[in-house]
């Protein structure tokens, strides 16, 4: 029978985040213990909001040069997590996402999680050649199969696209 601590240790991080407000209220004082939790929450927030941009510029860029992002997409997520952790009142959590900021510390996640984890996409074709088609909008008046039965127009626009 195999029993996840997951749960567990859920139910127990409340009780351990009072723990620890006491123990640091004790030695610092209930204003600066307070102050603490406000500057942690506001650290959180700007790296939530300027972390997500940098991940998506990441990704892009990986996706781009034909390689594959999910290392990217991971230390992001893993960014995104120490984010809210930071949000979330507590010094507890607080540390772990001070842990989740550091690059060693995410490699050796990624190194413990991407054989867990399956990237539903192929990166074999490369993005780099991104191709930009050529929208031809045509009117129901513009064409009907009746107008050339067997013989080809010369000059329709999908014949001009081949030759640009």
């Amino acid at each position: 029978m195999r029993i996840s601590f997951i749960p567990l240790f859920l139910l127990l991080l409340p009780l351990l985040e009072i723990a620890g407000f006491v123990i640091v209220g004790r030695e610092i004082g209930a204003l600066a213990t307070v102050g603490l939790v406000i500057l942690s929450s506001i650290a959180g927030s700007l790296l939530l909001r300027h972390q997500g941009f940098g991940v998506m510029t990441r990704v892009r860029t990986e996706m781009d040069a034909g390689r594959d992002p999910s290392r990217q997409l991971a230390h992001g997520a893993m960014i995104v997590l120490a984010a809210i952790l930071l949000i979330i009142p507590g010094f507890i959590t607080d540390i772990f996402a001070i842990l989740l900021l550091l690059p060693p510390v995410r490699d050796f996640a990624w190194r413990l999680l991407k054989n867990r984890i399956v990237m539903a996409t192929s990166f074999s074709s490369g993005f780099s050649a991104r191709r930009r088609h050529t929208v031809i909008d045509l009117d129901d008046s513009d064409y009907s199969r009746d107008d050339y039965p067997n013989r080809p127009d010369h000059n329709s626009p999908w014949r001009r696209l081949k030759n640009d």
